[in-house]
């Protein structure tokens, strides 16, 4: 979906996001009432604001709107495109005339503080009135990512899976017979394909560090089986021998990939991340860990090497987990201030849960469905790398990260605390984790 990456775009967009949401959360307070007014069955015409911006995306996102409206001749729907989530929170705090009914988000980590701050309806109602239990409808792990404390304020539009994309051709050349399993499995393949030329590369295995495309400490941590609260919602990273165990993990690879400066170096050099000369691309790196996208991107740009997909390798203490990854996607809502709630209602239904919809979708813009029916339909993309994705968008064991009322900060402080030690600068794991546990508590007492 062309949106997760751990670019410097990323991290300030999010960031963004949690300061707009803040105010937003001062603005907009309660909950809507249990039923909207409008008739559903009456002449109107839906805003929905969106994010895709590609015109493939643009166009997919178009033939799913003209057949709601084939469906629904008394509804017309009014897109606009390429809106973020800043944009959003602006829109949905302002309300008016010229303010979406109907929103998609990006940022699944920005749920909790949606479902908190009254931005966007309770789906409860309708979702009750349509007969529609989520548990069984949306694929489970992304059902419970939509939801915050049990307050459901948003549902699954398609979703993004994470695992490793490997340079087959570089493999066969290394004499690597599969694509590794574990972590320790992981480390000497990545050692295996690396090749050193000056003080830089000809070929590196695998770039570790957390400034590089989708190494991020939640795509990390899923493999981990990472918590990051407690049952009390307090941060624990400082007590979960699991996040030790990933910080420990990943600067052992640092360091014995060339150490931290030297990968940093090198991946200055990397070209854009949703372009042509990406460096899986490029062959630049062998692996790389990244979402389903990848494989159609990799085809658009015409490598000359053959790519293979497998779930991303898990602790050896796990090894019975392997084929789970780290799951995203894209939210769906209605807006609190829409007066057209209802018939806003019937365009969320269709978006999300008709499986023809779901599925045309899905295969358009190369996401993973995020309801059961369209995961098994037989009208799914066939392809064997897609599938890779969608098998471990099913795995029991993959998760996303919890919802926080202060959105994804708490995931961006413990990013900003691992670069620190990756670098060096922070030396005292322990003590580094007690701080950040401090300041992520900090953070979300002052956004409730």
């Amino acid at each position: 979906m062309r949106r997760t990456g751990t670019s410097a775009r990323r991290r300030l967009t999010a960031a963004a996001s949690v300061a707009t949401l803040a105010l937003l959360a001062s603005a907009c307070t309660g909950s809507p009432d249990d039923g909207a007014g409008d008739d559903p069955n009456a002449k109107t015409t839906l805003t929905f604001w969106h994010g895709w911006s590609a015109p493939g995306e643009v166009a997919a996102i178009k033939a799913n709107i003209t057949e709601f409206e084939k469906q629904h001749p008394h509804i017309t729907v009014k897109l606009v495109k390429g809106i973020t989530d800043d944009k959003i929170n602006q829109g949905l705090r302002a309300g008016g005339s010229n303010a979406p009914d109907v929103v998609s988000s990006f940022t699944t980590d920005n749920v909790g503080r949606f479902c908190t701050s009254g931005a966007l309806a309770d789906l409860k109602p309708f979702l009750d009135k349509s007969g529609i239990d989520p548990s069984e409808t949306f694929l489970p792990q992304m059902a419970k990512y939509t939801e915050h404390d049990g307050k459901r304020c948003t549902v699954p539009l398609l979703g993004d899976a994470y695992g490793l994309y490997y340079n087959k051709d570089a493999f066969r050349k290394a004499g690597i017979k599969a694509p590794p399993k574990t972590l320790s499995e992981f480390d000497e393949v990545a050692k295996k394909l690396t090749k050193t030329k000056g003080d830089g590369y000809e070929q590196l295995g695998f770039m570790p560090n957390y400034l590089g495309y989708e190494t991020t400490v939640e795509h990390y941590g899923g493999q981990f089986g990472i918590g990051y609260v407690d049952k009390d919602g307090k941060s624990d990273t400082a007590d979960d021998p699991a996040v030790k165990e990933m910080f420990t993990w990943q600067k052992n690879l640092v360091n014995d990939l060339g150490g931290y400066r030297k990968l940093n170096r090198y991946r200055t050099t990397f070209g854009d991340e949703w372009g042509a000369k990406h460096p899986f691309h490029t062959g630049q790196v062998a692996m790389q860990l990244d979402g389903e996208w990848r494989g159609k991107m990799a085809t658009d740009a015409g490598l000359d090497f053959e790519i293979g997909a497998a779930p991303l390798p898990v602790p050896d203490d796990r090894a019975d987990e392997y084929g789970k990854g780290y799951l995203s996607g894209t939210v769906l809502g209605i807006a609190r201030t829409s007066e057209k709630q209802n018939a806003a209602w019937e365009l969320v239904k269709y978006l999300s849960t008709d499986t023809d919809a779901v599925v045309s979708f899905a295969n358009a813009i190369h996401n993973v469905p995020s309801t059961v029916k369209a995961l098994e339909s037989p009208k799914l993309n066939d392809d064997p790398l897609y599938r890779t994705f969608v098998d471990i968008a099913r795995h029991p064991k993959s998760s996303h990260a919890p919802s926080s009322v202060n959105g994804g900060a708490f995931l961006l402080t413990l990013q900003d605390h691992a670069v620190a030690y990756e670098k060096g600068k922070e030396k005292d794991l322990d003590a580094m984790l007690r701080k950040n546990d401090a300041q992520v508590d900090k953070d979300n007492e002052q956004a409730q």
